[in-house]
């Protein structure tokens, strides 16, 4: 398959690898999208449900081939994890939107100050910027792109995606099923051939959309900062669980497993770590091993995922030998290996490591849990906020006094309580981080205001008092002014 990009072949050899002909394809193709902007204006109602629908299309009606593609870039991909959190969330997603866009589109009335500006008029129009651009990763291709999308469509944007060097089968697809839904100046799919992603953080969009490392977003944000362009970041960290000691452990362990096993752990909001009492560590672990004996009998099966690549093995190998050298306390929780050749890793904990091992400074994304004992939920509080802000945090607990400490104390990006992840799905809630974890929101409401200008417009009534105030100043002005600056 060759997709033609603007004109330029987007996989041809000439391109591999080549800066100048990057940029100058990627910019042909934003130039295109930014005068069929301007020519067009802003999009209706009707325009943007047309846009919003086509890309739910898109979604369905190869909904089959979008699965398989994405289990080909993954070696292998659970079918029921993509249905899940690629197909079903994001077609709620969008449907939801279009249920609530007359709404958002409506023009807002605003209170007009003081009796001095009497007649007139404030309201806030929300109006598209223009051409949105979203550097998308591989561990949930679907779900990342298309979320921001139905935010960007929402608002009347146009995009250009730039999908992950992972996620080059899919990529592929998307190129060639594209056209047959949108106009190559509403919608475009690039695929990572060498140096594209840098390329793209250069180009001056009207908004700048980043899923990822924290280390990659740095450069994403001081590449967009040349053009002034606004930025959405978000990113990932290490999002913790803290299970109370009242709370019922079979439970927790059923939630929290339940999603560290989520796409082999493949996941920005799954719990890194969780906080046990010293009392319970053992039953933590008994209700574990329980859980995994259960649930993932055999790690071979077609329903547990692949780590994405060689890297992301290899990685998580380095990280269980790293804990072991500093004295760590490793447990392979269903008594399978890892194995390399499907890049099929086995769920384990790391107990009692310390402060400078790997696993304790880098986000694990994988089937690797590091397990923490506590007292007191003060020396939670205090390790959690003295690192990076999590994008999401995870209490376990029916004490509502005990959990609106931890919500008052602990800053993060999302909060999901007696669960984890869930919180991601429900799009009436914004999504995003704070600090080391992203910054920027999206999903329902927040991404068509992410995306959109909430343009104030002041509107004079036919009498203004203003030109009683125009120079020279006499007693009048004075007057009025004293009487306006006592005003409380």
């Amino acid at each position: 398959m060759n997709q033609t990009t603007a004109g330029i072949s987007t996989e041809s050899s000439e391109l591999s690898g080549n800066p100048e002909a990057i940029s100058a394809m990627l910019t042909e193709a934003l130039n295109a999208q930014r005068q069929a902007f301007k020519k067009h204006g802003q999009e209706s109602y009707e325009e943007r449900r047309t846009h919003l629908k086509n890309l739910k299309s898109l979604l369905m009606d190869n909904r089959e081939a979008i699965i398989e593609a994405i289990s080909r870039d993954y070696g292998n991909r659970s079918r029921h994890e993509t249905l899940f959190a690629e197909i079903v969330t994001v077609a709620d997603d969008i449907s939801t939107t279009l249920k609530h866009l007359k709404k958002w589109m409506k023009v807002q009335k605003r209170k007009v100050d003081h009796t001095m500006y009497f007649g007139a008029k404030n309201r806030v129009i929300p109006q598209a910027l223009g051409v949105i651009g979203f550097l998308v990763p591989w561990n949930f291709p679907i779900n990342l792109s298309f979320a921001g999308l139905a935010g960007a469509f929402s608002a009347g944007n146009r995009a250009m995606v730039k999908m992950s060097e992972n996620s080059v089968e899919l990529t592929k697809l998307l190129q060639e099923l594209t056209p047959k839904y949108f106009s190559a100046d509403k919608l475009q799919f690039f695929v990572e051939t060498g140096c594209v992603g840098i390329e793209f953080s250069k180009l001056p969009f009207d908004h700048l959309f980043f899923t990822g490392s924290g280390a990659t977003g740095r450069k994403v944000m001081a590449a967009c900062a040349e053009n002034l362009t606004p930025v959405t970041l978000e990113l990932g960290g290490k999002s913790p669980a803290i299970i109370d000691t009242e709370y019922p452990m079979e439970k927790a362990v059923e939630r929290i497993l339940f999603v560290k096993r989520f796409n082999a752990g493949q996941i920005c909001v799954n719990v890194d770590y969780v906080f046990v009492h010293e009392t319970q560590k053992d039953e933590f672990i008994k209700y574990s091993k329980a859980w995994i004996t259960k649930h993932c009998p055999d790690i071979h099966h077609v329903d547990y995922t692949s780590l994405i690549n060689d890297d992301a093995f290899l990685r998580l190998s380095e990280t269980l030998k790293d804990a072991e050298e500093r004295g760590a306390t490793v447990i392979n929780m269903c008594d399978q290996e890892a194995d390399a050749s499907t890049r099929k890793f086995p769920m384990t904990y790391i107990l009692d490591a310390p402060d400078d091992s790997i696993i304790a400074q880098r986000e694990t994304f994988g089937p690797i849990l590091m397990v923490k004992t506590y007292n007191n939920p003060e020396e939670v509080i205090d390790y959690i906020v003295e690192r990076d802000r999590p994008l999401a945090f995870y209490p376990f607990s029916n004490n509502k006094k005990l959990i609106d400490r931890y919500i008052s104390s602990v800053l993060s990006g999302g909060v999901c309580v007696n669960d984890a992840l869930l919180h991601v799905a429900q799009h009436d809630l914004p999504f995003g981080g704070v600090g080391g974890s992203g910054m920027g929101h999206y999903h329902g409401y927040e991404g068509f205001m992410t995306f959109s200008k909430m343009r104030p417009v002041f509107y004079q009534a036919n009498f203004s008092f203003m030109k009683f105030l125009a120079p020279p100043y006499g007693d009048f002005a004075t007057n009025v002014l004293n009487f306006l600056a006592k005003i409380k």
